[in-house]
């Protein structure tokens, strides 16, 4: 079975490079929609609209699973996903607001993620069922998705927000879009501590390999 992978921009290759290597058994298949990211700041209708014309070629291709590797788009539309093509499996990304709350040690964490999925449903449902008894931080980002789309990750400012956020004494950053996957390293090298540093792409490999089994 081939496995389709869509992100609304150049973060999507990254997890289909990952998931390809961490399942060299299947074919990963991957689609974006560069030329009309980004999704973080679009109405949810219209991010409803274009991630169906986007996951398209994959459905043609007879993707029987598809990785929605865009937190806007799983956390806008992915139940009109599943409820439109019930044939197929979808996995969704979503801010990985639990695992963060069950690590962190000092009971701050903090989530990256664009404004659309900070402001989503399932993003408040998130943090109410499991951040309760946590602080979440929610810095700014709401540019960052356009600056690595089109090449100019260098001018995000990693540096200030990071060291911000250790001052705050933030153990966990969660990296709530996959644009963001890009400068892991660089937000890693900036916190230069203990910190953990959570993306959901090896969680999206189990899960593939159990609906392959």
């Amino acid at each position: 079975m081939h496995i389709g992978v869509f992100d609304s921009g150049v973060g999507g290759r990254a997890v289909a490079v990952k998931l390809q290597e961490l399942l060299p058994d299947t074919k990963i298949i991957s689609v974006d929609d560069h030329d009309r990211v980004p999704y973080g700041d679009r109405a949810p209708e219209d991010i409803i609209m274009l991630t169906k014309d986007a996951i398209a070629p994959l459905l043609e291709l007879g993707c029987g699973i598809i990785v929605i590797a865009c937190n806007t788009a799983t956390t806008i539309a992915l139940s009109t996903l599943r409820e439109t093509y019930p044939a197929i499996n979808f996995i969704g990304v979503e801010p990985m607001i639990k695992p963060a709350a069950k690590v962190t040690k000092t009971g701050i964490v903090a989530v990256l993620a664009t404004p659309r999925t900070l402001q989503s449903n399932r993003y408040s449902e998130l943090k109410q069922t499991w951040a309760k008894d946590i602080t979440v931080l929610e810095p700014n980002c709401s540019d960052w998705a356009k600056l690595i789309e089109s090449g100019n990750a260098d001018e995000i400012d990693v540096e200030l927000v990071v060291k911000s956020l250790v001052e705050q004494n933030v153990d966990v950053i969660v990296l709530g879009c996959t644009h963001y996957h890009l400068i892991k390293q660089r937000v890693l090298d900036v916190a230069r501590r203990n910190i953990t540093v959570s993306e959901p792409t090896n969680a999206i490999a189990s899960r593939i390999k159990s609906m392959l089994s």
